[in-house]
């Protein structure tokens, strides 16, 4: 149980330590592009939570599954923006231009 818990404390300070050192014009790609990772990450939450039945252990796989969909979703969301920003915009169906 130590072991695990000092596995999760070195990967926040670790994560932290990348995250910060990233330019805020790199934030956004980067979310689009690990939005497949956040998936494993909340499918290996699920497994791992089912195949419990300690009671800290499922309160802490709950809470790595709604943390780590609220991630995903919100890459996602952010890669829609992102994606939007980049599109064209189609003129007004009475407007006069190319069909």
């Amino acid at each position: 149980m130590i072991e695990l818990l000092t596995i999760l404390v070195l990967s926040v300070f670790v994560g932290v330590e990348v995250i910060s050192k990233v330019s805020s014009t790199l934030h956004t790609p980067l979310m689009s592009g690990a939005n497949a990772i956040h998936g494993v990450i909340l499918l290996g939450a699920i497994l791992v939570t089912g195949s419990t039945d300690e009671p800290v252990f499922v309160a802490l796989g709950t809470l790595a599954i709604v943390l780590a969909t609220i991630n995903m979703v919100g890459g996602f969301v952010v890669t829609d923006r992102m994606l939007q920003m980049f599109s064209r915009r189609r003129p007004a169906s009475g407007a006069k231009g190319r069909p």
